[in-house]
This record gives C-alpha cells, sequence and structure tokens, in this order.
C-alpha cells in the first residue's frame, strides 16, 4: 500500500504508538502543571522580595519586624525551588512526547506556542540549575548570579503566565472533566505491560519532592535539624556555634581586624564626627538580642548578639532622626563589602554594632572587631569588619 508522503513520514518516535505510557497523559501533566505553577509563583514572589531588600528602589521600604520575616521568605523561596526539581523532571518526562506531535506545526499559533514553550522550558532549568548551585557557592559562568536569576525569573514566570493562559481549557478539562485521582491506580497500565500506575508515578515525584525538602529545610527549620543530609551549611556548625559563608582570611582582611590602632569612623552628615576605638564602643550602653543570620542560600540560625545599639552611636555623632548609614567593611574589594541601613532599620533597638556572640567576644570570621546586625535584614547585609559608617 503506497502511503502519502506525509504518512510514510511518520517513522521512529513520529508513528502511531510510539508512546505506549499511560503516563504521558494529559491529566497527569495538568497536576504536575498546577503543582509546578506553585513551586514557581512561590519562589518568583520570594526571590523579588529578596532582590529587592538588596536593591531597594526609592518606592520600597523594607521593615525591620518581625525580625525573623527574611528567614520564612527565603526559606521558602530554597526550599520550594529544590522541591520543585523531581517535579520539573516528571513533568518534562510526562510532556516530551508532544516534540514529536505529528504534522509538527499547524498553523501559525501552533507554531507561536511550541516557540514558547523554549522560553519555559529553557527557563525553568536555567532557574533550578543557579539556584541550586548558588546554594552550594558553586558558579561556572561568567555573570553575576544574583542578576541574572532575577532577569531569568521574569522570563521564566512570564513564559509560564503565557502557557498557563494557553493551555487553561485543556488543563480544566484534563482536571475536572475526565477520570478522578481517585481512579488513576485502576486503569495505570491500560494492559500495555508492567510498570508505574499513574497514581504511582505521581506519587514517586511527591516523595521525592518531599525528600529533598527534609533533607534541606534544616538549615533554616529548627526541629529538622538532624535531617539535613544534603545541606551545605548546618546550623550550630562552625565558628562559635554558627556557620560562616566568607572568612577573615577570604575576605583580605587578618591584618586591619587584628591592628591595635583600630577605630571605626562615623562621617558624613553629622554635627560630630568620630574615630571610635573599642574601648570606645564598649563605652556606650550594651544591648543583647537574639536575631538570626539569615542568609540568601536559605540557611539561616539564630544567635545572641550584644554590642552597642547603632542609633546610640547616631545620636552620639549628632545625626538627624530620619538618617540612613551606609555601613563599610575593611574588606577592600567585593560587591558586598558595604551595605546600607534604611533610617526603620537604623532606629530599631535591635540593630546594633555587635562586639559580642553568644557571651564570647566576636569570633574574627563572625566580624572582629565589630559587625553590623540588625532584626529582618539578609546575611550578604549584615556587614563585618566595619571600618566607617557615613550618615546621609
Amino acid at each position: 500500500m503506497n502511503l502519502p508522503w506525509p504518512e510514510r513520514a511518520r517513522v521512529g518516535p513520529f508513528r502511531d504508538g510510539a508512546f505506549p505510557s499511560p503516563l504521558h497523559d494529559q491529566r497527569v501533566a495538568a497536576i504536575l502543571g498546577v503543582a509546578l505553577g506553585v513551586a514557581f509563583a512561590t519562589c518568583f514572589a520570594t526571590g523579588v522580595v529578596s532582590h529587592l531588600i538588596q536593591h531597594p528602589p526609592g518606592w520600597f521600604t523594607w521593615p525591620a519586624r518581625p525580625a525573623g520575616l527574611y528567614r520564612i521568605t527565603q526559606g521558602l523561596h530554597v526550599a520550594t525551588g529544590i522541591a520543585a526539581v523531581p517535579l520539573l523532571l516528571g513533568k518534562l518526562w510526562t510532556v516530551y512526547p508532544k516534540l514529536y506531535a505529528w504534522p509538527p506545526v499547524r498553523n501559525l499559533s501552533h507554531a507561536l506556542e511550541r516557540l514558547s514553550l523554549l522560553l519555559l522550558v529553557g527557563g525553568a532549568l536555567f532557574m533550578l540549575f543557579t539556584g541550586v548551585a548558588n546554594i552550594d557557592q558553586w558558579y561556572p559562568w561568567p555573570f553575576f548570579f544574583p542578576a541574572g536569576h532575577y532577569w531569568g525569573a521574569w522570563v521564566t514566570i512570564g513564559s509560564l503566565i503565557v502557557h498557563v493562559g494557553a493551555k487553561a481549557p485543556v488543563t480544566r478539562r484534563a482536571l475536572f472533566g475526565g477520570t478522578r485521582l481517585a481512579d488513576l491506580a485502576a486503569d495505570g497500565h491500560d494492559g500495555r505491560g508492567a510498570g508505574l500506575t499513574r497514581r504511582g508515578f505521581l506519587g514517586a515525584l511527591a516523595a521525592a519532592a518531599g525528600v529533598l525538602t527534609l533533607t534541606t529545610a534544616g538549615q533554616t527549620v529548627a526541629p529538622l535539624r538532624r535531617l539535613t543530609l544534603l545541606s551545605p551549611r548546618r546550623p550550630g556548625i562552625g565558628p562559635q556555634g554558627l556557620p560562616v559563608n566568607k572568612s577573615a582570611g577570604a575576605a583580605g582582611v587578618l591584618d586591619a581586624a587584628w591592628d591595635p590602632a583600630y577605630h571605626l569612623e562615623v562621617a558624613g552628615a553629622v554635627d560630630r564626627p568620630l574615630r571610635l576605638s573599642l574601648g570606645d564602643l564598649r563605652s556606650f550602653p550594651q544591648h543583647e538580642a537574639v536575631l538570626p543570620i539569615a542568609c540568601v542560600e536559605g540557611w539561616s540560625a539564630s544567635a545572641r548578639w550584644r554590642g552597642a545599639r547603632l542609633r546610640d552611636v547616631l545620636e552620639r555623632a549628632g545625626a538627624r532622626s530620619d538618617a540612613e548609614v551606609r555601613v563599610e567593611s575593611l574588606q577592600p574589594r567585593g560587591r558586598y563589602r558595604a551595605s546600607d541601613v534604611t533610617h526603620v532599620h537604623a532606629r530599631d533597638a535591635d540593630t546594633l554594632l555587635a562586639l559580642e556572640l553568644n557571651g564570647e567576644p566576636l569570633h574574627i570570621d563572625h566580624g572582629y572587631p565589630v559587625r553590623l546586625i540588625g532584626p529582618n535584614r539578609p546575611g550578604v547585609l549584615q556587614t563585618k569588619w566595619l571600618s566607617r559608617l557615613t550618615v546621609t
């Protein structure tokens, strides 16, 4: 029988019945799509919050309270991102036969839809790979991670919105117009050989996401700390019982930090510029606060910090009550050698120029001779080895 050329071209993965598994199913794809949508939306929202805190536009002010809010939002960001890894792989496996749909392109709108999937799939893989690599502080690329990750998130979420809009009718029919989830096990094989049922497949992906979350969430969720098998940093392990991202040696501050002539300068929009020695800082009323270090990689840990209130030092210098402060480190170079403290944080009673950690003088890797610590700030903005406060 002589078939027309389009039919004769249907060979290999293009032929009918090339993908017999019942797991390549619209309902399975729809369920995984909803789960991924929730995970990606959560990641996107919490990631944008983190970006705004670190690179605030003029209209944005991050509150100082509750003190552990950033710890929650960033922990949720990392946890949902990790959980999305098996969900995305499962989703891609479920729908990849559609790459071989025949005809490859039905019309212009279908061509544009397929092209948009390149942005969605590519963006999702980019976001998850770079995010997981950042958790381990591994950067095998030439671009600045926060900028690349941020703009990649916008491309991915934009593509996701377009995809959701295009597939909404199909998803609705798959979820509410067909077989119930409770019935997926009954018709799981359709007589085509042994293998996972659709319910078993979804359960395996849910279990994988759960295990990954449990073995990493202990970085910030105290009751899960014994399960942090896959966490690169574990709360409680490090100098003075607290992890360290960058040591004093790596920052190049050892000589300057140990210098007996060390002084902290307070300058800028003040009536009385100050040069404060460690003895001068200890002469201020010492305040103690329990505050977390919450890092963008998803780990966090609380500790007892003690030192002079930043607002007391600013008042001594004659700064305005609404003053903001640029805090600079002894670190000679690096993107995060300085941070900005808004008037909201500068006036908070628990924003400290810390001299002690957990009842002991600061370990040099935690910022000796003095570091900034304040409520509800990313760890990267809790500047260590302070050299200068510039008031604006």
